[in-house]
């Protein structure tokens, strides 16, 4: 018998609820709790973001794989549970079966809460940044899985742009070629996660919630493939200027080079020295970001839902 995703799938009553009557849903991943940020801020956190998808009409559905399960919403106790455990498997494309099909634990990248959502029926997910091209990639081949599965999978990804560790000009490169929409919100230029501009120009610009359901409304009809990554920039209170970014993130790239840091690890180690050399500004620009990326996302979602 051919095996069917319920079998893994346990989707939170609440969200359970809202798919079946068309209420708008929007994804949240769930890296950001076990490699993004130290307990308790990361609790804190998912659930300001939570509430913050709350207060703009929609509900959220935080993803994580729990006891084997594809746990599409957490419960508070869930949560604290995630936020406080050890060595928490980090799952993308490539090991999410794995970890279901073993019965373990794990949190979603991008690219696996985008699979997770499009199982649930969920259309539009908001996160903190996606992964990219990284710097050296014609050396080390390492690209983030993130950038194939918005090729492949029907999700809006909304997020503030990508990480400033990433070489930018290839990974935008990379998303034309894969035929995945970039779209800048209110904006000419393409965000760099912890500053509004890249220095980079955004290919495509859209300037409210409407016009970017009207744009996948009209992709959905021409029976295109694929997601869409909205970038949506940071704050501009709590926003570093790329020029101050640029020289910590060299310093961050050099050290982990030295140290050997590679795969999967490159990521939260430079995110940690980053966050120790801007005396923990770039945490507060990332829960800003997020939880802005958040209101955005259920503000799409309504529009797709109404």
């Amino acid at each position: 018998m051919q095996p069917d995703a319920s079998e893994f799938l346990e989707i939170a009553p609440e969200v359970k609820g809202a798919l079946s009557t068309g209420a708008p849903v929007v994804a949240l991943e769930s890296t950001i709790i076990t490699h993004g940020m130290p307990w308790p801020a990361n609790v804190e956190t998912a659930r300001a973001v939570e509430a913050q998808v709350r207060n703009a009409g929609a509900v959220p559905a935080t993803i994580a794989v729990l006891g084997g399960r594809l746990r599409i919403g957490l419960d508070p106790h869930m949560l604290d549970l995630l936020g406080q455990a050890k060595n928490v498997h980090k799952l993308s494309r490539a090991d999410l079966a794995f970890a279901l099909s073993t019965g373990g634990d794990g949190s979603t990248t991008v690219a696996a809460t985008m699979i997770a959502a499009a199982l649930a029926g969920i259309e539009v997910f908001a996160t903190g940044g996606v992964g990219g091209v990284h710097r050296g990639a014609a050396e080390s081949f390492d690209i983030s899985a993130d950038l194939g599965e918005l090729a492949r999978t029907p999700v809006i990804t909304v997020c503030a742009g990508a990480k400033a560790i990433l070489d930018l000009p290839k990974t935008l490169e990379l998303l034309e070629t894969l035929g995945v929409p970039v779209i800048a919100y209110g904006t000419d230029e393409f965000p760099a996660f912890w500053s509004r501009a890249s220095g980079f120009p955004a290919p495509l610009r859209l300037d409210n919630a409407a016009a970017i359901a009207k744009f996948w409304r009209a992709r959905k009809a021409l029976g295109l493939s694929g997601g869409m990554l909205v970038a949506n920039p940071v704050p501009e209170a709590d926003e570093i200027p790329l020029a101050e970014m640029r020289a910590h993130v060299e310093a961050a790239l050099t050290e982990a080079e030295a140290h050997h840091v590679s795969g999967k690890a490159v990521t939260p180690y430079l995110l940690s020295r980053i966050f120790e050399a801007t005396g923990g500004a770039s945490l507060t620009a990332n829960i800003a970001l997020v939880e802005n990326n958040a209101r955005l996302a259920a503000e799409i979602a309504v529009e797709l839902a109404g």
